[in-house]
């Protein structure tokens, strides 16, 4: 009789905390996707040809197709970079794979890699 009660009781308890439990998971997976966990799907990468670098004002000019993380068709437009080394990475002519991202309300190529 003894081990019966004990075995409710433990029963009982797993029962009880089940739903918090879940809700403990819940909130963890939300809360490391928010912080930029491997589970968190990045930008794609987008492809494009190199048409003009500008070091003065510190854009790339890239013929591109089209943009599907900012909802943009193909056309050329210059772009604003996070790291100015990127200027120096690709010349008027290379194809490129980038990704273009709004940062504060300017378009912004935040990643590049030249394709050979």
């Amino acid at each position: 009789m003894k081990k019966l009660l004990a075995i409710l009781s433990v029963s009982l308890v797993a029962t009880a905390a089940t739903p918090a439990l879940a809700q403990m998971a819940m909130n963890h997976d939300s809360h490391s996707m928010a912080h930029g966990s491997s589970a968190m799907p990045m930008s794609s990468m987008s492809e494009g040809m190199v048409k003009k670098v500008d070091n003065t004002s510190g854009k790339i000019t890239i013929a591109h197709g089209p943009l599907a993380n900012l909802k943009m068709p193909p056309m050329t437009m210059a772009f604003a970079v996070t790291d100015k080394a990127m200027l120096t990475q690709a010349k008027a002519g290379d194809k490129v794979r980038f990704v273009a991202d709004d940062v504060n309300g300017t378009l912004t190529v935040t990643k590049l890699e030249t394709i050979k």
